[in-house]
């Protein structure tokens, strides 16, 4: 038995149906007991910030997929080892490899990581870069008109689709050889905003146009959503050059054995929800 976490986000969800297309038992850890489920997944409700409300969750579970950040994540983690779990794939990020506890996001994926490997359980981590699925957060912009306006219109990234980290996950998961690894996971290009835009002009069949924000705009835009503490984080890996998204990984081929998609067929693949 697998257990998901974060079941019915962008991963999670693509988790869950890759593990059931194996025919793989699969757990899903949802809010909702109601949750919209693939065939053959079974949801479980739980409160990850409360490991000692999992005790259903894991109950027969050996491989567990897990998101970072939890309050008490060496307490889950020693709930999830009680329970009988094995083997744990972490889906962690970039950050993580900084080890800088000054940066708010650095920290808890660094944080989160050494508890995993402080857990007693084998493990993967799974460093994914950007997603591709962040362009949905221009959906807003896109139904009122054409222009599209980007924080850090100079900063390339080689983004990657959720579906992608979700096959590495399932084969970390349900492979061999891939305990004590870790994975940087991209797409096989690295992108400006305009280019992904361009992208999404030629599928929609639309005049869409990018404009940059300048620094001072696109903080207080971040800061309107996010805390002070993570708008930081954001412009020190962006502005300050600490943190570099752009470079092309291959990982996502040597696990699944297949190239990792594009932002045109990850755009393609979402043309309805534009």
């Amino acid at each position: 038995m697998f257990l998901v976490t974060g079941a019915t986000g962008n991963t999670g969800s693509a988790l869950v149906r890759e593990l059931t297309a194996k025919g793989a038992p699969v757990r899903a850890l949802v809010r909702r007991s109601d949750a919209d489920l693939p065939p053959g997944a079974q949801a479980v409700t739980g409160d990850l910030n409360d490991p000692g409300s999992l005790g259903a969750a894991l109950d027969g579970v050996r491989g567990l997929f897990l998101l970072p950040g939890y309050a008490d994540m060496a307490g889950l983690l020693t709930r999830a080892r009680e329970a009988g779990v094995e083997h744990v794939v972490l889906l962690s990020g970039g950050s993580a490899a900084l080890e800088d506890l000054t940066n708010a996001v650095s920290r808890y994926m660094t944080l989160s990581e050494r508890a995993v490997r402080d857990s007693g359980l084998t493990w993967t981590m799974l460093r994914p870069r950007a997603f591709m699925s962040n362009a949905l957060r221009w959906l807003p912009q896109l139904q009122a008109g054409d222009e599209v306006r980007v924080p850090f219109p100079d900063v390339a990234s080689a983004c990657v689709d959720p579906r992608d980290i979700a096959a590495v996950a399932a084969e970390s998961l349900t492979g061999d050889g891939h305990q004590g690894r870790v994975y940087d996971l991209t797409g096989p290009e690295s992108l400006l905003p305009a280019d992904q835009v361009a992208v999404l002009a030629r599928v929609l069949g639309r005049p869409l146009r990018c404009v940059g924000l300048s620094d001072e705009e696109a903080r207080a835009e971040m800061e309107a959503g996010m805390p002070a503490e993570y708008v930081e984080a954001f412009f020190r890996f962006n502005r300050g050059g600490e943190l570099d998204e752009s470079q092309v990984h291959e990982d996502v081929a040597k696990v699944t054995g297949r190239p990792a998609r594009t932002f045109e067929q990850w755009a393609t693949d979402h043309r309805d929800r534009f």
